[in-house]
């Protein structure tokens, strides 16, 4: 999968999610009206689309599809 698929689809993940259709791939999933109830949404459709479980914690510390990106591509380049 190449990076821009895989920042377009977790772009479109957070859409869905926080119910937006504008906002940067750098902007804070909880400046964008962002709380865990979401963020647990999200994680379960992260699973789903890449097969990839990231830890609660690892979404906290990376609150922007730039950060997530980078970090699902480290774990699909592992595996």
């Amino acid at each position: 999968m190449t990076q821009h698929v895989t920042q377009e689809k977790l772009h479109e993940i957070w859409s869905q999610k926080l119910k937006l259709d504008e906002f940067s791939n750098e902007d804070d999933f909880f400046a964008l009206g962002g709380h865990s109830l979401i963020m647990a949404q999200i994680q379960e459709a992260i699973a789903k689309e890449f097969g990839i479980e990231v830890p609660m914690d690892e979404l906290f510390r990376r609150p922007t599809v730039s950060a997530i990106q980078a970090h699902l591509e480290s774990q699909l380049a592992r595996s």
